[in-house]
């Protein structure tokens, strides 16, 4: 009684049960969200995490210029949604959870005349492959294809992402790029401010910068070199200053200094960018969606898109998230749910669709990406972007050097594909490579289903040959 009395002084003759015990959970409740929330954005490490904030732009970029320059896409309001999206699930899941483009979507609109699949016929794609995902997330439904896929398949779809990014991305290096037909040109020029030199300068310095990304053997390193210099420091000063002068460089933030240096290019190729911008964001409207829209969009842009957001954009990043940041498991059902709401909130007017990506998360985890505040930041200067600039935004973006855009997509998608490293047996590798190969030749759909059939098919001959080693062993008198 004497602790009750110490925690409730003002109420000692008051009964505990019937006063102190209800007012807890209603007291604690929003405190404890509030601080769960600003400890999801709070940064480990500021460099890192801003540099990590570059690290989905690689796709970003290049496919919001084609849909703006292709089908008129408002690129004010995509960005104030995105940012937007990038605030709330930074600040939910606490990890560098991607926004990104529904590349299946975005390749049927720019590969198509504005008659055939313009805006309307966009959006009604996004709305209902989002209502969709939506539904798969509220039913837990989900969460069961979640458990039943089996991890090599998953590893399959992973590397063969990680690996058709890597393939973009020398194409943007080799080639200049025409985003508005969805196609490469003649060879890249070696000089240039565009040039092969420049694109490769930029790798190696990311190179050097990151590694392979083993930054724990690095700091390590660094800690270890300190404390080598700190016992000798009379004798090894030299040691101690190149110690201290690789620790800097090894803390750069890469991709923020690469992403900057292709903005202040693109200032240099076109001098008259700053004449072309017009502040203040974007007119909104609702897009107005015809019966005709509705039915290309679900036909032409939901039906291809949907195999591919259930894979990489849910069951990819939940699988990617749980390796990368154990502990902070998210269930496919909280991850389609999400894809769901944004398309379902924004796509009526005028968003691109957008979905979560295991290439995007894979890629700012390479560059430092620790936290939602990482995407959070992100979104932020996506927001102040939409709001004071628009779609005149798009004007400095079409001069941005193409082969740097490659160079980022680059180390995302190697950073993606590496993940794949963990097959234990030949078994399970060569269900992931079969699976790879076919989304690679064909598409992620395709490769999903070839990669079940196969892998049940090798499991129905393991089962036949432990029974047939079962009746043999019976035969010769063994139990």
């Amino acid at each position: 009684m004497s602790h009750q009395d110490h925690q409730l002084p003002h109420q000692q003759h008051v009964e505990p049960q019937n006063s102190a015990q209800p007012a807890k959970p209603t007291a604690r409740f929003p405190a404890n969200l509030f601080s769960k929330g600003m400890d999801n954005l709070r940064f480990r490490s500021k460099w890192a995490e801003l540099n990590g904030a570059m690290g989905d732009l690689g796709t970003y970029i290049p496919i919001v210029i084609a849909l703006t320059l292709a089908k008129d896409l408002n690129l004010g309001v995509t960005l104030i949604f995105t940012g937007f999206y990038n605030i709330i699930t930074g600040l939910i899941y606490g990890v560098p959870m991607p926004v990104q483009p529904m590349k299946s979507i975005a390749a049927v609109a720019i590969s198509s005349s504005n008659e055939e699949f313009g805006i309307p016929e966009i959006m009604a794609a996004g709305i209902c492959t989002g209502g969709i995902l939506f539904f798969l997330g509220i039913t837990g439904l989900m969460g069961l294809v979640y458990k039943i896929i089996p991890l090599p398949v998953v590893r399959g779809i992973q590397l063969s992402q990680g690996l058709s990014f890597a393939l973009t991305s020398v194409k943007y290096i080799r080639k200049n790029q025409d985003f508005l037909k969805g196609k490469a040109g003649a060879d890249r020029q070696w000089l240039g401010l565009d040039g092969l030199v420049l694109a490769l300068v930029c790798a190696g310095f990311i190179i050097v910068v990151n590694g392979a990304g083993e930054e724990t053997e690095n700091d390590s390193h660094n800690r270890e070199g300190d404390q080598v210099d700190s016992e000798f420091h009379n004798e090894n000063s030299d040691r101690r200053l190149r110690s201290k002068l690789w620790k800097i460089l090894f803390s750069l933030p890469s991709a923020v200094i690469v992403f900057l240096l292709g903005i202040i290019l693109a200032f240099i190729r076109q001098p008259g960018i700053a004449k072309q911008i017009r502040f203040g964001p974007s007119n909104v409207n609702i897009v107005k969606i015809s019966r005709h829209a509705w039915k290309q969009g679900f036909i032409k842009g939901t039906i291809p898109q949907l195999p591919l957001s259930v894979l990489n954009s849910v069951i990819a990043v939940c699988k990617l998230s749980s390796d990368l940041f154990p502990g902070k498991d998210f269930s496919a059902t909280s991850v389609s749910v999400s894809v769901g709401v944004m398309n379902l909130a924004g796509c009526w007017l005028g968003a691109m669709p957008c979905c979560h990506g295991a290439g995007g998360l894979a890629g700012q985890y390479k560059f430092g990406g620790r936290s939602g505040g990482c995407v959070a930041f992100l979104g932020a200067a996506k927001l102040v972007l939409g709001l004071v600039i628009g779609s005149s935004l798009v004007k400095i973006l079409t001069e941005f050097p193409v082969g740097l855009l490659g160079v980022l997509l680059l180390f995302a998608g190697i950073e993606l594909a590496m993940t794949s490293k963990d097959m234990n047996s030949k078994e399970e590798a060569f269900v992931m490579l079969v699976c790879t190969a076919v989304s690679i030749g064909y598409n992620a759909a395709v490769g999903f289903v070839g990669g079940i059939i196969l892998y049940l098919l090798l499991k129905l001959r393991n089962l036949s040959k432990s029974e047939n080693a079962s009746h043999g062993n019976c035969f010769r008198g063994n139990p």
